[in-house]
């Protein structure tokens, strides 16, 4: 099982969203650390069923060292996605 590198970002007024960079666009949020955690491995999931469904290439997860050198300061906390698909 892969798993992958997911940034939560938080700003005063705002949920915790999630990102991840080796899939740039694909985000969600929640209203707790918890939820976005749970709302990430879905969105995840989701979009990797979706790549392999059109018959693209999934990438290979970043190293948490390539990623924390490319990340915004603005991110809160990072957290590891496993990715579960069919």
């Amino acid at each position: 099982m892969h798993q992958y590198i997911g940034l939560i970002h938080k700003e005063l007024t705002s949920d915790y969203g999630v990102s991840f960079p080796d899939f740039p666009g694909v985000v969600t949020a929640g209203a707790s650390l918890e939820e976005a955690r749970e709302l990430a491995e879905q969105a995840l999931a989701f979009h990797v069923e979706g790549l392999i469904d059109d018959g693209e290439a999934v990438p290979d997860p970043a190293s948490l060292e390539k990623v924390m050198a490319d990340a915004d300061r603005r991110v809160l906390k990072t957290i590891i996605v496993p990715l579960s698909t069919r």
